[in-house]
């Protein structure tokens, strides 16, 4: 049988190289700005990857398409990192197939997003993910790493990092805040930081003049959209474009289109003229973020804003603020074609529906309607009607009533001796506090009794529960009224000085013979119109008239 002859044949296997282009991914955080770590520097992150790609001698090869980098942006989030964003979508149209990052926390602080994109985005979009140090990582050359336990425990140590820097930084800003300390990023218009101290705030005179302006045309009856119109026309720079375009700083907030000049605009002017900035107090924490993963901001309860009376120097003194802010609290439109509010408007209101009173013009005369009557149905509410000169008149009498009775009081007050203020604590009052003293006395009596009955085996344990919680409540009212009789006994006791601020405010317009708008804002809260055509006028400072009267009847008695 032949034999047959053995040949070797040696198999040639082509060998296939890669081409890898590179997304080099680099963030920087705002914490690691505000350090001293330099290999957290966007230059060192890129002289560490640039080396390790150097350093690959596998025969692939490596092509960088673009460098992507946030700078100062927060890794918790993904949809304000602008760069980040911009290389997913370079991913998607096949530019990038390698990811290189110079760890876990520079790509992803978020637990659930490492996950995400690790697991599930890079491996649908075949991209090699490359991390150099916290965890090592390489999808393509050593994929069961990918798998490993300590990635997502990574993940975890990176965002409880970011949480706990989170909750420090808010607590540094509260306690600045807390201690009147300007930590915003940028002054209010109409200040600028100061140059020594980044948390105080002192006056910019020509934003200031503005803010000036803005608050004495409001005062002087012109509406906000007049205000807006007139600031407009006349070239004056809004805060956002102030900022831009005197000061050159890198301002900006959602919406604004850095190719076009804002403007002015009613929200601007209503922000001016309600924030307590200009009148010398240091208000913060309005808005916050819902946490350190979600960007998102809130509106703070007023109750919860930091506020420190008269941390710098105020553009408006305090008692034009507050005028603004009762005017600002109104009704206060104004008429087709007026630049001026009505004499009355925001001050009517309707006896029987509560609402606004409406301005008519009927054969050149102007009366005033309830608006519900008016605008809604005729069975709501009556007509309420009264006509302006009859209404103008009887606010003038009523407020010179009401002067004549505050100068009054002014000269009898000056009269008093001090000699005799001790009788403005009045009997009843000492009276009634002795009484419910007593009574707290033996409500406390009455409890300790019930206790040792309990004790002794006389009543049960649900009796005396019962007993200790009806006299804990008597307890508690009857402390609650000492408290507020004791608090008129002080206030009596002050007695009242003859220069009272409520009287100044009806002295200075003792001469009064005409009726201004400027009247009624200082003096008056509302006008309460009746269906007779009677008029209730509510002026301010109220509680100080009851308070002198009371002074004046006890040092009489």
């Amino acid at each position: 049988m032949p034999r047959k002859s053995r040949v070797n044949v040696t198999e040639h296997k082509q060998v296939k190289f890669n081409i890898w282009q590179i997304a080099v991914y680099i963030r920087l955080s705002r914490e690691d700005s505000s350090s001293y770590d330099e290999s957290e520097s966007v230059a060192n992150q890129r002289a560490i990857i640039e080396q390790h790609i150097a350093g690959f001698n596998d025969g692939d090869e490596y092509i960088i398409v673009k460098e992507y980098v946030d700078d100062g942006i927060s890794g918790t989030t993904d949809d304000e990192r602008d760069s980040f964003q911009e290389m997913l979508t370079d991913i998607t149209n096949g530019r990038i197939n390698c990811v290189i990052v110079k760890d876990l926390a520079r790509s992803f602080r978020n637990y659930s997003d490492q996950g995400y994109y690790l697991e599930d985005w890079f491996p649908r979009y075949n991209i090699r993910f490359i991390s150099l140090f916290h965890q090592p990582l390489d999808s393509y050359k050593e994929p069961r790493n990918m798998r490993s336990i300590a990635v997502p425990i990574q993940g975890v140590i990176n965002e409880n990092h970011c949480a706990e820097t989170s909750d420090k930084v808010r607590q540094v800003f509260n306690m600045k805040r807390s201690n009147g300390k300007h930590i915003g990023s940028f002054a209010p218009f109409g200040y600028i930081k100061h140059p020594k101290d980044n948390n105080a705030l002192v006056i910019d005179e020509v934003a200031a003049a503005v803010v000036r302006d803005i608050f004495n045309m409001f005062l002087d009856g012109m509406s906000k959209s007049f205000i807006v119109h007139t600031l407009n026309r006349h070239g004056v720079l809004c805060p956002a474009a102030y900022k831009r375009e005197i000061q050159g700083l890198k301002f900006t907030y959602p919406g604004l289109d850095p190719a076009k000049m804002p403007l002015w605009t009613a929200a601007s002017v209503t922000n001016i003229l309600s924030n307590g900035i200009y009148c010398g107090d240091m208000i913060q924490g309005k808005w916050r973020v819902k946490s350190y993963k979600i960007h998102v901001q809130e509106r703070v309860p007023e109750e919860e804003w930091y506020v420190v009376k008269n941390t710098h120097e105020p553009i408006v003194n305090r008692i034009t603020f507050e005028k603004v802010q009762e005017l600002l609290k109104k009704d206060t439109r104004t008429g087709p074609q007026q630049k001026k509010l009505y004499l009355f408007s925001g001050f009517l209101r309707c006896a029987d529906c509560g609402k606004a009173m409406a301005r008519s013009q009927v054969k050149g005369k102007v009366y005033y309607f309830c608006r519900t009557y008016k605008e809604q149905s005729k069975t709501a509410c009556s007509k309420h009607s009264i006509k302006h000169d009859k209404l103008e008149a009887a606010v003038l009498h009523a407020i010179q009533q009401q002067i004549y009775i505050a100068v009054n009081y002014s000269t009898t007050v000056a009269n008093i001796s001090k000699v005799h203020l001790m009788k403005s604590k009045s009997v009843k009052l000492v009276n009634a506090l002795e009484q419910n003293h007593k009574e707290l006395a033996k409500a406390e009596r009455y409890k300790q009794a019930a206790w040792q009955d309990w004790k002794d085996g006389e009543i049960s344990r649900a009796d005396y529960c019962n007993m200790k919680e009806n006299y804990e409540k008597q307890t508690a009212e009857l402390e609650r009224i000492i408290k507020t009789l004791e608090n008129e006994n002080a206030e009596l006791k002050k007695g009242v000085d003859a220069e009272n601020p409520f009287l100044a405010h009806f002295w200075q317009h003792h001469n009064i013979d005409r009726l201004t708008r400027d009247v009624l804002i200082e003096l008056v809260n509302c006008i309460i119109i009746h269906e007779n055509r009677n008029i209730s006028v509510k002026f301010k400072f109220a509680d100080e008239i009851s308070r002198i009267t009371q002074f004046i009847e006890a040092d009489i008695n």
